[in-house]
């Protein structure tokens, strides 16, 4: 087994003077903290990067040096070029596969695939098996390709009855095998694709693989209109940048919410936010940044490239992104990403929140996807020429973009609507519920120069002079950056802003490349039609005219967050689907049902299931909610609120009984009384709306709206007057750790 990263935390006793019980919980968690050194990299264990990098991953260099010349080249084929595998070759490398597992310590593998959950999944088999009497280590090429975890417990839309429990794992070969290590052994995860026994996808990976390979066949065939007949692949990139709020996990431990839901569900405005502007970008804190140094080590053995962390906008919240990859490895390791930030705070004494807003009144968390295309031979299909104008590929895929994002806006919608993206959406963090496309100054001007048949500007490279003899002038960009923009062109991709910082990427793409496969196939249809009369150049210039001009009303570069943009969408006839109830309907229109069926990527009863899937899971989600806030409120808040009115009644009755007057103490108790009424008016509201959503009938979106309509209005008036509360009950009484510690003491 190959070293493990061995730390130790470094901490004087702390023995508090008071038990630790109720309010005084919150006193001995600061004591605590308050003496929380970083954990330290024990020196001998540091290893340079690139000896690190990919050192837990049975990558191309692993199979080289362990398989046959021919063996090699089929599988390299296969993960780079979706070619099928000779299912004969199975047992060559799930022989060398555990070979090398085994040299790492490992005693068992696991089939790591990804329900519909939004999480992963696994169940580990050790390698042993016996011969008379002997213990052998094996692993065949059947155990490699096919493994059957019970599907009845997993989400299924309807697809399967709970009675109704055989399940498979499939191999996908195109994402390397890797190993996950403990101080007390290794396991070999084999990422896996996930389906029922009658052969329907019960996991996000599935889709993803067919839609990839849809994008590919109508890309290739695109570029062969346009001449070139070099590519033989093309293959959808992805980078996401994971976005993640840190706290005391001492802290967590006291808030029964942030356990059970991920977010705050109560929480008075602290003193101090993000107003200042001070934390973005700041120096990172000692004992945060040695947590950032052990998330990359770790996901840097496993092969995940990442680049870039900072802090963010809100106090305690962070950015970890990676460099760019295929989008089938990349959602893998996005998934991992999560897991190890996770695992890895805990060692460090943290838990990382992933909730997209998990704290009111400051920055919510988002996972920018950034979108891509790109060939065999090396070439970004969203990478402008010298000049974008003269680019007519670029242009044309730039159409595929612009026709696939306006004609399934609602659809693009729905892959990022949960219970916690609608804390999130349209806030002053996070881009608007509708959905457009920022392409920035130039690229307007070359899209509307096409609409208008006029010759666009061809503008050399600007450069910016900052007034500084000593500075150097800078190359500007030929687009600025609209944080505002659900969807913008960045220079060679498109940024999805959109996706929630909780969320599993894989339906997000694979929404993503199933429209912009149709888009290519409309592209390629009407190109051909229109050429053989024309010549290429002229056919390519009417038809992305065409679209330009029918689908510019989904472009915006202005501010997505004023009112002005909401009434001009309006008039554009945009959709605007405020929550996510409204929006998760899209999924199972007859619309949408022919567009993946069409390419092959779900079938009718798959997307159905989706739907279905999405309407429970909003449910849950809000039901949860409602019953935490309800234990929260009757058990902790109630109670600290009445005894601190006990002191306060008792404080005046004592001055009155002296003689003294108290006139403004009085009104502060009645002011004090009257709330603590309506907290319990509003703890019964809410259990009111809670029973009536429980026992509500119907589809999964009517009993989805129920909770909606009924459930989360109640929840958000209970807080309301949690949150005075906590400005008015005692602190020493008060049982909740407040923002004001959880965001800043760490």
């Amino acid at each position: 087994m190959g070293p493990y990263v061995r730390y130790q935390l470094v901490r004087k006793p702390v023995t508090p003077e008071v038990p630790i019980v109720s309010a005084a919980a919150r006193t001995a968690a600061i004591q605590l903290i308050a003496r929380k050194t970083p954990l330290v990299l024990d020196q001998a264990q540091r290893q340079p990067l690139p000896a690190m990098f990919g050192a837990q991953v049975f990558g191309v260099e692993q199979m080289r040096s362990r398989l046959p010349e021919t063996a090699w080249r089929a599988l390299v084929s296969c993960m780079e070029h979706a070619t099928e595998l000779d299912a004969g070759l199975a047992d060559q490398v799930a022989n060398a596969m555990k070979e090398w597992a085994v040299e790492r310590g490992a005693t068992h593998f696991t089939h790591w695939f990804q329900p519909m959950t939004g999480s992963t999944a696994e169940k580990h088999d050790s390698f042993c098996s016996l011969e008379n009497g002997r213990l052998l280590m094996e692993f065949s090429g059947k155990q490699l390709i096919k493994g059957e975890p019970d599907a009845s417990s997993f989400p299924s839309g309807g697809l399967r009855a709970t009675f109704e429990a055989r399940g498979y794992t499939a191999w996908d070969p195109t994402s390397p095998a890797f190993i996950r290590e403990t101080p007390s052994g290794a396991t070999l995860c084999v990422p896996t694709a996930f389906c029922s026994w009658t052969g329907e996808a019960l996991d996000e990976k599935t889709p993803l693989l067919r839609s990839a390979e849809a994008l590919s066949r109508e890309a290739v065939r695109l570029l062969r209109i346009l001449g070139d007949q070099k590519v033989q692949f093309v293959y959808p990139t992805l980078g996401c940048e994971q976005e993640y709020f840190l706290i005391d996990r001492d802290f967590w431990l006291l808030r029964p919410d942030l356990v059970a839901t991920g977010r705050t569900l109560f929480g008075a405005k602290p003193p101090k936010g993000q107003e200042l502007e001070d934390h973005y970008f700041g120096s990172i804190a000692p004992r945060v940044l040695a947590f950032m140094q052990e998330c990359e080590n770790e996901l840097w053995r496993l092969g995940v490239p990442v680049k870039t962390r900072h802090n963010e906008v809100a106090p305690s919240q962070y950015e970890l992104a990676p460099i760019f990859e295929r989008s089938t490895i990349a959602v893998d390791h996005n998934m991992l990403c999560m897991e190890v930030l996770k695992q890895t705070a805990q060692k460090h004494g943290f838990h990382c929140l992933l909730h997209e807003k998990p704290f009111a009144g400051i920055n919510g968390s988002g996972k920018h996807n950034n979108w891509s295309m790109a060939t065999d031979t090396g070439e970004n299909l969203l990478e402008p020429g010298r000049s974008p104008a003269q680019n007519m590929r670029f242009i044309v895929m730039l159409a595929a973009v612009m026709r696939a994002v306006d004609t399934h806006a609602d659809l693009l919608r729905t892959t990022i609507a949960h219970a916690g993206n609608d804390h999130r959406l349209g806030a002053n963090e996070a881009p608007p519920a509708i959905i457009s496309i920022y392409l920035g100054e130039q690229l307007s001007e070359i899209v509307e120069s096409l609409v208008l048949g006029t010759k666009a500007g061809d503008r050399k490279r600007e450069s910016m002079r900052l007034g500084v003899s000593v500075l150097p002038s800078l190359p500007r960009d030929a687009t600025d950056r609209n944080r505002t923009s659900p969807f913008a062109f960045t220079g060679n991709k498109f940024e999805f802003r959109a996706v929630g910082s909780s969320q599993a990427t894989g339906k997000p793409n694979t929404v993503l490349n199933t429209i912009i496969a149709e888009s290519l196939a409309f592209l390629s249809d009407a190109i051909d039609k229109q050429k053989g009369g024309k010549g290429l150049e002229a056919a390519v210039s009417e038809v992305v005219a065409e679209v330009f001009k029918k689908h510019q009303r989904i472009l915006f570069n202005g501010n997505g967050y004023s009112a002005e943009w909401h009434a001009e969408a309006e008039r554009r006839g945009l959709p605007n689907f405020r929550n996510a109830v409204d929006a998760i309907g899209n999924f199972g229109t007859s619309k949408a049902v022919a567009l993946f069926e069409r390419f092959g990527v779900l079938t009718a009863k798959e997307t159905e299931s989706r739907m279905n899937i999405m309407f429970e899971a909003y449910c849950k989600a809000i039901a949860i909610e409602g019953q935490s806030a309800l234990s929260i409120a009757r058990t902790m808040v109630l109670p600290a609120a009445q005894k601190s009115q006990g002191a306060v009644a008792q404080s005046v009755g004592a001055a009155k009984a002296v003689g003294i007057e108290v006139k403004a103490q009085e009104r502060r108790l009645r002011d004090m009384s009257a709330r603590i009424e309506t907290l319990v008016l509003c703890i019964d509201d809410l259990q009111s709306a809670f029973d009536h959503a429980e026992g509500h009938g119907g589809s999964p979106g009517e009993h989805a709206k129920t909770y909606r309509d009924k459930v989360v209005p109640a929840v958000s008036r209970l807080r309301e007057v949690v949150d005075a509360l906590e400005t008015m009950v005692a602190d020493d009484l008060w049982p909740l750790p407040k923002y004001r510690e959880m965001l800043f003491l760490q």
